[in-house]
């Protein structure tokens, strides 16, 4: 019985190992893979410094800060009327 016992034990670490070694394989794979996207990405942050930087006009400005504040107001307004509903 021990000899089984020892044997089923044997046999449930070697597919551990190979279950490690094939993961081991995935990780190796990906650290691979990331290394090549970080060593070409300094080539991607060279292009997008190279981009004129973009911006906005003062007339753009305004409407979004009026839309802003008309969405602020709306929920301003829902506020205080649940103020007021759950007062009385």
């Amino acid at each position: 019985m021990p000899k089984t016992l020892m044997q089923s034990i044997a046999n449930q670490l070697q597919k551990e190992r190979t279950r490690l070694e094939g993961e081991l394989h995935r990780v190796t794979a990906a650290l691979t893979a990331f290394g090549k996207v970080y060593l070409e990405g300094s080539k991607a942050k060279a292009i997008i410094a190279s981009r004129k930087k973009r911006t906005i006009s003062a007339a753009g400005r305004k409407k979004i800060a009026a839309a802003q504040r008309a969405r602020w107001a709306v929920l301003k307004a829902a506020k205080t009327k649940k103020v007021k509903v759950g007062r009385t």
